[in-house]
Formats: C-alpha cells, structure tokens, sequence
C-alpha cells in the first residue's frame, strides 16, 4: 500500500524522508558541531586516551575481552568501537566526537521511523501520510536537540549510552518494519542481532526485549499471550541477549553496580523515585544541568516522599494508559521500562542520578509530546514546535560550551553541586593538571571537608603541596592516608620523594622499595634506588 492508498490520503504526496534527514542532520551538527574540538574529560582517561586494550586492533582478543581492570571489560563492542576510533584518529578527541554524532544522527532517524510507522497503525486518528509524517519528524528533533541529552552526546565515555540506545532503537524500528511489512523473518534476524550487539555494549538494553512484547501486545496481538504464541521464536531470540548479558555481566560491581555498597533495595527504590520525578521535570525544563550530581541527593525520608508520590502517580497512569491498550499508555510505560535497570532497586552506588540515563526514556516523553501537539492544533502544531525545537538547540549548544574545558565543566558542576566531593576533587585535578596548585589545593581542602576520610582527596592535596614546594606538608597529609595494598605504590613513591626532600634520606629509600615492590614498572623509585630501569 502505498501512500496515496491510505484513507484519508487525499492529493498528498509520498512524505518528503529526504528533506527531513537532511533538516535533522543540519540541526543535530549545528547544535554539536563545536563539540568536535572538546577535549577529553574525566573518565575518558579511563574509557579512552588510558586503555591500552583498544592500541592494537590486530590483538582483537585483547579489545573484545581486555585486562579484569579495565573499564571496557564486558562491553566489547563499545571496546570495539573505542579501538576502531584510535586507529582512525589515535589520542585526538576530534573522530570520537564525530563518531558520537554519527551515532546520535542515527537514533534521531530511527526515531522518526518508528514513530511515523506506529502512527500508521492508527488510520483513524492519522489518516493522512502528513498526519503521520510530521509528528514524526517533531518528534526525532525534539529529541535529539534537548540539552538533557549533551551529556550523553557530547562525554566521549557515554559513548556506551548512545550507542547502546542506537541498537536498542534499531531493535524496535526493526521488529515494527517485520510485523508490518514483507520480509519478516530478515527484519527479526536484524532486530535479534542489534539486541545482541546492544548487549555486548551496555546493560540496560536488558529491557529491549519487554519493550518489543509490549508493543506488540498494544499494537498487533493484543494480548501477552496471543504475542508470544504467535512470535515465539522472536522472543527465544531476543532472549539470548539476556543470556550474553549474563556471561558478560561479571565487572559490573566494579563499576558501582549491586548491593552491599551503601544501599539496601528499599533504600535506593526511595532515592530513585525522588530521582525519577526530577527526571520528568528536566524533560519540561531543562535546568539546572549538572555533569555529576554525586551521591547524596535526599537528605531525608521527608523530602523524598512527596516526589515518590509523583513518580508513583506516574507509574499508576501509565500502567492504567497500557491495560486500556492505548498507546500513549504504551510510551509511558516504556519510559518506565528504559529506567527501570538504573532507577528501580539495584543500586548504582557511585550514581544514583545521571543525566546521560535519560537517552532514551527521553524519546518516549519527545514522542509523546509532538503526537499531542498534533492531535490538538494539526498543521498549526509548527507553531509551537519550532520555536520549541530553536530554543532547545540554542540550549544545547550553551550547554555544549561548558565541555571545552574541563576546568570549566568541573567549574560549573561544583557551583551546580557544592555539597559533592567527588566534583572539588575532579576540579582540583583539572586545575593541578594546568599548573594551578594553590587553586587546587583549595579544592582538594573542600573535597576533605566534605569527607573527610577521602583517601583520594588526601592524596591529592599532599601531591599538590608537594608540588608548591611545601614538602612537610604535604608528608604530613600522606602519613593519613591508610595504604590499601596494591594501589599505594603512588603513596609510596610520593611519600618517599617528600622524605628525600626534608632530609630523611633513609626513611625516603625505605618507601622507595615499598613502592617498588607494589609496582615493578615504578620508574621513579627504580631511579632513586639507584637500580637499572624495568626490562619493557
């Protein structure tokens, strides 16, 4: 059937897709473009410029399958990825950014597809190809031009978000163009496959598969059951993503990932819900962005029950939305769905709230938002639209121009967010690392005075003072940092160099070899013990 055919069609014209990729493009690389020349911030030392599993592309084992320690570990198409970037653009930010707007661009399309193709399961309310097309295209760019998604885009390491929301949508675009078009079993074979590469890059695609059942019961079968019988081998082979995530799984309490790191389930399902609602308000209003909000969000019981009540008033609409098979009831309980690995119980110890987790559940509010426009004002919905989808560009791009420096990203997040350590050290750092030590200094003494116990913190402001030339000091703030076995050989060698510079040439050779034996490699400690350098 083509479009001319549909009721309601009238003299419109097949929808002009071209023009709207090319409209989609433009505004995604006018709102990033500058993002191009960001450097690299943050864990992207980690994730990029010092993970040497992803140097050598011919040890392919070694990139899909790195070191117990590196942060890539069970990830390995995200490793894969990082790895293709190095040898395109080796250590320079440029093609990492470009690769994440590619990405970015790709969702955004993805998007439009299935949106335009869901409307066209719904003749009666859109009828006319344009009735389909332009919410469609709203839609993607609204999208794909809100600031809340800059994190995501723009933070070379969260590479790990959008391009497992890439598959996640290409999941869906292609069990949609299966259930409705010829070719069925290539569209199932591409959506199992795109599950199973978003599994190999980030785990809360694990939702993927209950999120194609759930529309299928809302738009073709009607039912779970009638879903399931009528596509079973579909779902067996969506399933196996579960399986791989399982055998893949294995570094997650590294990452901050599982109980018995600070949070009970009932705990956590509190902060989440408080979290939850915030998340639907920065969708409305997007402010205040902040790049690391860090772990004490609710100071207490009290202040998070009445934003629980929110998100369970939410929760309760959608669900009753889904029973009546409506399917703005279906969306909603896909943004439940989409968070529900990150904002349920498990806890996410290190960060209970991230702006980059709301990827894609902010693609359910986006599509949401353009059908309803639609629906109430039609043609003159552009009214609205467009100077929404400007603003949220313009945004974008301002908030794009805190990341082209970390000292300024960090800057920004420690005004945004006092009370948060992690964010004064992280900023103590950026300004140590340009040669600013009495600034960070000041920073690392904040960051203590938030926690006192910080062992980073501590180390940190011994290494700055020591660079000041205030050795005493800064061997005073080492003797409080309790050694914690093999990662102490940097305490060591710093503690050693301070000994040495106040005279106490003993004691100095003393820490040397204690850092030396924790590191082999240590070049430092070889040198001021007066032994030959490591054999590579």
């Amino acid at each position: 059937m083509n479009a001319r055919s549909l009721p309601g069609a009238g003299v419109d014209e097949a929808p002009p897709v071209g023009k709207a990729t090319l409209l989609l493009v433009v505004a995604i690389a006018a709102a990033y473009g500058a993002t191009l020349f960001a450097p690299f911030v943050y864990d992207d030392r980690v994730w990029v410029t010092g993970n040497p599993s992803i140097r050598h592309l011919g040890a392919l084992g070694q990139v899909l399958w790195p070191p117990a320690d590196a942060m890539t570990r069970g990830r390995p198409f995200l490793s894969l990825s990082f790895a293709l970037n190095y040898l395109l653009s080796g250590d320079h930010p440029w093609g990492y950014h470009g690769v994440n707007l590619a990405i970015h661009c790709g969702g955004a399309l993805l998007l439009m597809g299935i949106v335009r193709r869901t409307l066209a399961l719904l003749p009666a309310a859109f009828p006319a190809p344009r009735d389909r097309f332009f919410p469609a295209v709203g839609a993607a760019l609204l999208w794909a031009l809100h600031p809340l998604q800059t994190e995501a885009v723009t933070y070379v390491s969260q590479r790990a978000e959008s391009l497992m929301g890439l598959f996640y949508l290409l999941t869906l675009y292609a069990f949609v163009r299966g259930a409705t078009s010829g070719g069925a079993r290539a569209w199932f074979l591409l959506a199992t496959v795109s599950c199973l590469l978003g599994a190999a890059t980030k785990e809360t695609i694990v939702s993927a598969p209950l999120v194609v059942l759930a529309y299928d019961r809302t738009f073709f079968s009607g039912s779970f059951p009638r879903a399931l019988s009528r596509r079973w081998a579909l779902y067996g082979a969506l399933g196996l993503s579960w399986v791989l995530l399982a055998l893949l799984s294995g570094g997650l309490h590294g990452r901050g990932v599982g109980f018995g790191l600070g949070f009970s389930a009932a705990g956590y399902a509190l902060v989440e819900a408080w979290v939850v609602a915030h998340y639907l308000l920065l969708c409305v209003w997007p402010y205040p962005l902040v790049f690391d909000r860090g772990t004490d969000l609710v100071a207490t019981v009290g202040e998070a029950v009445p934003w629980a009540c929110v998100t369970v008033l939410a929760l309760a609409v959608a669900a009753w939305g889904f029973a009546r098979r409506s399917p703005w009831g279906f969306a909603c309980v896909s943004f439940f769905l989409l968070l529900a690995p990150t904002s349920s119980v498990v806890p996410m110890a290190f960060q209970p709230m991230a702006e980059h987790r709301m990827y894609l559940p902010l693609a359910a509010v986006s599509a949401l938002a353009a059908v309803g426009l639609w629906r109430l004002f039609g043609r003159r919905a552009g009214v609205f639209a467009v100077p929404a989808c400007a603003l949220l560009a313009a945004v974008t791009f301002l908030r794009n121009g805190d990341y082209r420096s970390e000292v300024g990203l960090w800057s920004d997040t420690v005004r945004r967010a006092p009370g948060n350590e992690r964010a004064h050290l992280a900023l103590g750092d950026a300004l140590a690392h340009a040669g600013r030590d009495a600034e960070a200094e000041q920073q690392y003494r904040q960051a203590l005075g938030i926690s006192p116990g910080d062992r980073d913190a501590r180390l940190a402001l011994g290494l700055s003072l020591f660079r000041e030339g205030r050795a005493g000091e800064a061997l005073r703030e080492y003797r409080m940092v309790a050694p914690s076995g093999p990662d102490s050989a940097l305490l060591h060698r710093s503690m050693g160099l301070a000994l040495e510079r106040t005279g106490q040439r003993a004691e100095a050779l003393a820490e040397f070899r204690r850092a030396l034996d924790l590191d082999p490699s240590d070049a430092v400690a070889r040198e001021r013990l007066g032994l030959p350098a490591a054999a590579p």
